[in-house]
């Protein structure tokens, strides 16, 4: 996803990917479409549109997310 965020990203992708950083990717509730990713040590919370493919710009946020979690601050 990070050489390629254009390409045809799914929400399954974009779960797997918050698992591995340690992100919390948590389903629509009550009929909703977004799932919310979020991390406790950040202050904003992204929401992904369950449509597929996922756009490039959700996948830059993400990344943006877990580059954040991951650098030492």
């Amino acid at each position: 996803m990070r050489r390629n965020p254009a390409g045809d990203g799914t929400i399954s992708d974009v779960s797997l990917a918050c698992r591995q950083a340690g992100l919390r990717c948590d389903p629509p509730r009550g009929g909703g479409s977004h799932h919310k990713v979020s991390h406790p040590q950040l202050p904003q919370i992204m929401t992904v549109p369950f449509k597929r493919p996922i756009k490039a710009v959700y996948i830059r946020k993400l990344i943006a997310m877990i580059d954040a979690v991951r650098s030492p601050s």
